[in-house]
């Protein structure tokens, strides 16, 4: 393969990287939240930075929020920090350049490609095709890269 293939490689591995922080920042955030009137948390936060609660979207989110329940936030924390493990699992052994990381990688993002086409088809939005044609060239890539460089058997 090409020299550049290791600054796609850390490319993706910094990619994962920076999903597995996001999460874990969402799963401690929701743990703080599990004894809290999360409506209020909510609006208060809508409030400091100057949005409008009233509108569409905004209500909508504080109504969602309202409904949840400590257990739902908990589920909510625990799901987030078993994603954000797989995806320092995957970055780590990608910014290493483990031939393992590859494999583990187009297998964990091609299995989650079938929810993300089912969300894209529930909920359409630009963002999701987005992330959804970003896993697809992930995917591809890796796999046409393990597939090039196949170990030769001696």
């Amino acid at each position: 393969m090409k020299s550049s293939d290791p600054r796609l490689i850390r490319l993706i591995a910094f990619f994962k990287l920076l999903k597995a922080v996001l999460l874990i920042f969402v799963g401690l955030g929701a743990l703080k939240l599990v004894h809290t009137d999360i409506s209020a948390a909510l609006g208060d936060w809508i409030a400091r930075l100057g949005l409008d609660p009233g509108g569409r979207h905004l209500g909508r989110i504080i109504l969602h929020a309202a409904t949840l329940t400590p257990t739902k936030i908990k589920d909510l924390a625990v799901g987030s920090f078993i994603y954000a493990g797989l995806f320092l699992i995957e970055g780590i052994g990608l910014w290493l350049l483990k031939r393992w990381a590859e494999w583990f990688t187009v297998i964990i993002t091609a299995s989650l490609v079938p929810v993300e086409i089912f969300e894209l088809f529930r909920h359409p939005s630009p963002s999701k095709v987005f992330l959804l044609v970003i896993n697809l060239a992930v995917v591809a890539f890796l796999f046409y890269r393990l597939r090039a460089e196949r170990p030769t058997s001696g």
